[in-house]
């Protein structure tokens, strides 16, 4: 594989970045275009509903002329169908670009190869997997949902250095968190929340903690919140209720939806993990954090519906209480935060 090659498509990933929350659902692509060994155009994918990277790319070239005898690299292969924007592949055919490098090729059916094909017939130059895994891997969310059928799946818990999650609660205990990471740890928590499509908690979690699941504390998106409760036990003024956000409940009960809070019914008794990502894929939701308690957590690791756990470890021992889940995974970076370690593991 040529070395030029390579450091364009890692411009295209750097470039890719940029858009990838306000992309979602839509992959996050990077694009350049290089005429005799310079840039002269670079783009990324616009907010949903907006401009592809290879349309940002295109229009960021002042001499449109250079095009006929350009290079253009893309992350992700570039459209062949009209959705809410006409194909790309069309407006590098129509430009005469003659040569196209790209790191994969796009899973979503209405892709999957065809715009490669068009570009080809074309009399366009197509090279293929250039840095294949890393561009995968920038879309990692887009890949899973529709490679899998199911969101991105992300696990996420704090716990003691004594290797507890929480407290043995009692029915005078406070209706909170017990904290165990600290206010920079909260924070990272709230950024990630901006980054995915959904968060998930447990029954217990929900009345124990009554918390919120937005990004109050970091700019940004809050997720949908989705909520386990068999019987409807949480009670009705609860946060999860104040229909700021949109929240899903899964419950065995029949309950009238609305806008922004809806009801659906699952069998308690079946494979719940894989209940949960079907209504997941369902509304169309290409991620989800999975922020406890620890049955829930525990559900998904022993159905093996994982793809990434991120465990922060305080400074903090509670002697007693709620022991951490059991996961087995590839430890992939661990980094410090003040005084929490924070753990990466990915499933393999």
């Amino acid at each position: 594989m040529s070395k030029t090659h390579e450091i364009y498509m890692k411009r295209c990933l750097q470039l890719a970045k940029n858009g990838l929350t306000a992309a979602m659902p839509n992959p996050s692509v990077g694009a350049v275009i290089v005429h005799n060994n310079v840039i002269i155009g670079e783009g990324y994918t616009s907010a949903y509903g907006g401009n592809h990277a290879e349309v940002n790319a295109v229009h960021s070239v002042k001499d449109k002329s250079l095009l006929k005898e350009a290079t253009i690299y893309v992350s992700l292969e570039p459209c062949s169908h009209f959705g809410k924007t006409p194909p790309c592949s069309d407006l590098i055919i129509k430009h005469q670009i003659p040569k196209v490098v790209i790191g994969t090729i796009d899973p979503f059916a209405k892709v999957a190869g065809r715009g490669i094909q068009k570009l080809k017939d074309a009399g366009c130059e197509v090279i293929l997997e250039v840095l294949k895994d890393e561009c995968i891997a920038s879309n990692k969310r887009f890949f899973t949902f529709h490679q899998h059928k199911r969101p991105y799946i992300i696990l996420k818990w704090a716990e003691t250095q004594d290797g507890f999650i929480d407290k043995i609660r009692n029915e005078n205990d406070p209706v909170q968190p017990n904290w165990i990471t600290n206010k920079f740890a909260r924070q990272l928590v709230h950024k990630w929340r901006s980054e995915e499509a959904a968060i998930l908690v447990g029954t217990n979690t929900a009345i124990t903690d009554n918390p919120k699941l937005n990004t109050r504390d970091w700019h940004g998106k809050s997720p949908v919140r989705i909520v386990l409760d068999k019987s409807l036990r949480i009670p009705q003024h609860y946060s999860l209720f104040d229909q700021s956000v949109k929240t899903i409940v899964l419950t065995e009960q029949e309950k009238i939806s609305s806008e922004n809070l809806i009801f659906e019914k699952i069998d308690f008794s079946q494979n719940l993990a894989q209940q949960i990502c079907e209504i997941l894929y369902h509304h169309n939701l290409q991620s989800v954090i999975i922020e406890g308690g620890k049955q829930t957590l525990q559900t998904f690791i022993d159905a093996n519906l994982w793809d990434e756990a991120r465990v922060f470890t305080g400074s903090i021992s509670f002697t007693d209480g709620i022991r951490r889940p059991n996961l087995k995974g590839k430890l992939q970076s661990e980094i410090l935060i003040s005084d929490n370690l924070l753990q990466t593991y990915i499933n393999d």
